[in-house]
């Protein structure tokens, strides 16, 4: 019997677009590398750091012929070029650096972080980017809480670096795991330091509730990893992660509220009022610290941090200019650093502050260098989550939630980057550069040369 319809042709059913093997290995590729960058710290301590300088060298070569592979388009006007000024300031003090060899090895840390940065940003789209930043977010709590529930069930102790166990209590700052989960204590994950566990639970919550806000599919998924990175960040005790949980939220709110402008000089208004709660709330802080630091557990100096920031102070306005050279992190075996600044039996080694280790290290040059990284990298990503996206005449595009991912993280650095030397170095550093270049050379979610043209409004939910 003949079958008659008025649908024509073209309306019938097609199948969802599916990612190529090659996008899929791509994308897999930029997972480990953030991966190493978020968790380095961990494969430091179970192997080693000679181990983890291989292993990061070996992952740069490859992404360095995967880039040559795949061409990705990249405008070379918009690259960051005012964070490779900073890298380029570090490289030259090589030539008086007090540490030349030290400066020699970390610098080769800083430049494979700069350029994998540059890599997963050129290589992925807005949203495979994200995509990729959760699944590694996804390995590191997994691992973390997985390294936990191993030393509590199996070795029933504390569990030191290279997989050790400990013949005898020692000090606890020593130790890669403190075998803590089950008695109330705080607990370190896979990177033998509270501080740094908390930093990126805090990471991986903000990367999981944007994917949500995006609309991604298995969100009953993502909600459990949610709630695993949050009980690992509530479980770590940071006082620093707790402030800068605290600081993302404001961040967040200003953000939402200033995409509900409709006027000029709506948003003026909201900055003026958010600029004095930011400088009133800062200074009641500082002022009260011995007090809110006591209601969380820890003294007002910050277990010590004063004490560190004097000595590193002190010796950094020895040579105020250039510094002493490029070291981030200090490496401990130097002469001078070897014995300089003690904690628990233990030689520092970092300033616990972004700001005066770049002092120390690169004098007021490298200080300035950096605060126009960090003063470049928060404008844009600021009004890359606040401003409509338009690049023709139509105005009412609706937002994308993934816009608010670098904000969101350019919120936490800051706030981490005021105790710890972290965002320097790691994932701290390659998402500045990530995020900086990737709103440079592709300013708009789904338009542009490092975009898939072809791929429509809620695609995400395509796949």
């Amino acid at each position: 019997m003949a079958m008659y319809t008025n649908h024509p042709v073209s309306a019938l059913p097609t199948a969802p677009p599916r990612e190529t093997t090659g996008h899929l290995l791509l994308r897999a590729w930029c997972v480990f590398v953030i991966v190493l960058a978020l968790g380095g710290v961990g494969l430091v301590n179970a192997a080693g750091a000679v181990v983890a300088a291989v292993v990061a060298v070996a992952s740069a070569v490859v992404s360095a012929v995967v880039w040559v592979v795949t061409r990705p388009p990249v405008s070379v006007s918009r690259l960051p070029w005012i964070a490779f000024g900073y890298v380029a300031w570090a490289t030259a003090s090589i030539a008086w650096s007090a540490w030349p060899l030290a400066s020699v090895l970390t610098l080769l840390l800083l430049v494979i972080t700069t350029f994998q940065g540059l890599f997963v940003g050129a290589v992925l789209t807005w949203r495979d980017v994200v995509r990729a930043v959760t699944d590694a977010a996804k390995w590191v709590v997994g691992l973390s809480l997985v390294f936990e529930v191993a030393v509590s069930l199996l070795v029933r102790g504390p569990l030191l670096p290279g997989f050790v166990v400990p013949a005898e209590r020692m000090d606890p700052v020593l130790y890669w795991s403190r075998d803590n989960l089950f008695d109330g204590g705080r607990i370190q994950g896979i990177f033998g330091n509270a501080n740094l566990l908390a930093a990126v639970m805090l990471l991986a919550i903000i990367v999981f509730g944007v994917r949500m806000a995006a609309g991604a599919p298995r969100r009953v998924l993502l909600i459990i990893w949610t709630v695993l990175a949050g009980f690992l960040f509530v479980r770590a005790g940071s006082p620093t992660a707790f402030i800068a949980a605290a600081f993302v939220a404001l961040v967040l709110g200003t953000v939402l509220l200033m995409r509900t402008a409709r006027r000029p000089g709506e948003r003026t208004r909201w900055y003026l009022l958010y600029a004095a709660i930011g400088l009133g709330g800062g200074a009641a802080l500082w002022l009260g610290r011995e007090t809110v630091f006591g209601v969380l557990g820890r003294g007002a100096d910050l277990l010590g941090r004063e004490g560190i920031w004097a000595d590193v102070a002190e010796r950094a306005q020895q040579r105020p200019l250039a510094g002493w050279g490029f070291s981030t992190p200090w490496v401990p075996t130097e002469p001078l650093i070897d014995g300089w600044i003690v904690d628990h039996g233990r030689t520092v080694v970092q300033a616990h502050s972004v700001w005066l280790d770049a002092f120390l290290q690169l004098g007021a040059v490298g200080v300035v260098l950096l605060v126009l990284v960090f003063l470049a990298f928060l404008w844009r990503s600021w009004f890359f989550a606040v401003d409509r996206p338009r690049w023709d005449l139509r105005g009412d595009r609706p937002y994308s939630p993934l816009t608010l991912l670098p904000t969101l993280i350019g919120a936490l650095l800051v706030v981490q980057g005021l105790t710890e030397s972290a965002p320097l170095m790691l994932w701290g550093w390659m998402f500045v550069i990530l995020f900086g270049a990737k709103i440079k050379q592709t300013p708009f979610v789904g338009h542009g040369p490092g975009e898939i043209s072809a791929s429509v409004e809620g695609g995400e939910r395509q796949r």
